[in-house]
């Protein structure tokens, strides 16, 4: 047990330490915006504002590199106080449907967004889909443009999976109450990749999802202009958005759980191993015989061999 623990405790403590200087290496510039996105003048009524589509959502954000980034950087939305995981939620779409574009009709378990008023199928249906993402973001540094390339940022899985190349959005979106972005009607849904990623829930109600990349190279003290339209209604629910840039290493994005529960399991191990160890010599198991099953088991044995030799 003493050899167990401590070889366990060696191995951890340095993946330990790997993981969390890894995990240093990463550089995040993360920016709350959806307060600061609110006209002075509505800071009171936030959710009237999101509400007024005659009021204007585009903002503007300066975020300055204190700490040099290399491509390729990824651009995060991060939502904050949204359930993804609750029962209901999870369970509002069909998986046939997103397969197949001959079973549109099956729209079960997708209610209340199954069907329009005149009893058409919504492709996709259920709640997930309806609640897609709407913020957009574009970057600037000085003059020149930082594009976001938005190209395999799902799951390759679920590209070829569960989404077919065949499906087309068909009466989205099209209710009187709209609960997030568009889908292009003319592109299939194994193409429309924001879509994907929203669709792959979150098991937790704080959670960042991939909306693109940057490749460019980022200078410390560069300035970057964020341009953003501040759609996604989070304020009916006190929801939190943010905006996140992060590089990433050969361990991930940023992420010290890893590195912290490697170090906790290995030094406990290795605590283990001396103090057991300190035990065994402080005080040592004595092996004592009991002197009843040895006569017991000679008496057996003698009688086989007497038994053997009447024989």
């Amino acid at each position: 047990v003493v050899s167990v623990f401590f070889i366990v405790g060696v191995i951890f403590v340095p993946v330990g330490v790997v993981s969390l200087l890894a995990a240093r290496d990463v550089v995040e510039i993360i920016d709350r915006y959806d307060e600061a996105c609110v006209p002075g003048n509505m800071t009171n009524n936030k959710l009237a504002y999101i509400q007024n589509e005659t009021i204007s959502k585009v903002c503007i954000r300066n975020l300055t590199i204190t700490k040099a980034m290399k491509q390729p950087i990824f651009v995060y939305y991060e939502l904050d106080n949204f359930y993804q995981n609750h029962r209901r939620y999870v369970k509002s779409r069909n998986d046939a449907q997103l397969r197949d574009r001959r079973k549109a009709n099956q729209t079960s378990a997708c209610e209340p967004e199954k069907t329009t008023a005149n009893g058409q199928p919504i492709v996709p249906c259920g709640l997930i889909a309806w609640s897609l993402f709407n913020d957009t973001y574009s970057f600037t540094r000085g003059s020149e443009n930082l594009t976001v390339d938005k190209k395999d940022i799902s799951w390759k899985s679920d590209r070829e999976h569960k989404f077919g190349k065949d499906v087309y959005p068909s009466n989205f979106q099209n209710g009187a109450l709209k609960g997030g972005a568009t889908l292009e009607p003319t592109i299939p849904l194994s193409e429309q990749e924001d879509l994907i990623v929203w669709m792959r829930t979150a098991a937790l109600p704080t959670f960042r999802k991939l909306y693109g990349r940057i490749y460019f190279d980022l200078k410390v003290n560069d300035t970057i202009t964020v341009r953003l339209n501040n759609n996604y209604n989070t304020y009916s629910f006190g929801g939190k958005k943010k905006l996140v840039l992060s590089t990433a290493t050969w361990l991930g994005g940023k992420n010290d759980f890893l590195g912290f529960a490697y170090l906790i399991v290995g030094g406990l191990c290795i605590f283990l191993a001396f103090a057991f160890t300190l035990l065994y010599f402080i005080k040592p198991r004595l092996v004592t015989f009991n002197s009843s099953l040895l006569q017991s088991a000679w008496k057996v044995i003698s009688c086989v061999l007497d038994i053997h030799v009447t024989f």
